[in-house]
């Protein structure tokens, strides 16, 4: 289990894919999830989860030099949830799977608002989801948040709220 960002757009997968910085992936979601997405932006074309290696924790979190360190944070959560250790295990394997490709100068959370801001110049409104858990979950109905590009690259890194459905707007 581990962080992961999922976006609903009006654009074709490759599309997204064409505008991703090196090292970030798009993975299309099932249709049963993609119609949960659809509900709540229902201009949607694709809905696919980023992904940089297994998980979206880079997206979030600056990883520490330090493997052990990096993994802490994850080891709290899955210790919470009450995990099994071999789970952990699994989990953690996920994790550490990883591109070759590195970091972008400005580092992973500000390529990412970079994306989402020119994203929604390009496409208009998209739907944005961080989610931690074992893979895509189902957005909880709720309140679903809507920012500017403006608050979203003023926001640096922290324009997102985890399960909370965030669309970014021009």
């Amino acid at each position: 289990m581990c962080y992961f960002l999922t976006m609903a757009t009006p654009l074709t997968l490759s599309e997204v894919r064409s505008m991703l910085p090196a090292g970030l992936a798009a993975h299309p979601v099932g249709a049963a999830e993609a119609a949960t997405f659809r509900r709540l932006l229902p201009s949607a074309q694709t809905v696919a989860t980023l992904l940089i290696g297994g998980c979206s924790c880079d997206l979030v979190r600056v990883r520490h030099p330090d493997p052990r360190e990096d993994e802490r944070h994850l080891r709290t959560r899955y210790s919470r949830m009450q995990l099994a250790r071999d789970q952990i295990i699994l989990q953690l394997e996920r994790h550490r799977h990883r591109p070759e490709r590195s970091e972008p100068p400005d580092g992973w959370r500000n390529a990412v608002v970079a994306f989402a801001a020119e994203h929604a110049r390009n496409a208009g409104p998209t739907l944005y989801l961080l989610q931690f858990g074992p893979g895509y979950l189902p957005p909880s109905p709720g309140r679903v948040v809507t920012r500017t590009r403006a608050e979203v690259v003023a926001g640096g890194g922290h324009w997102l709220e985890e399960d909370c459905p965030v669309i970014v707007v021009r």
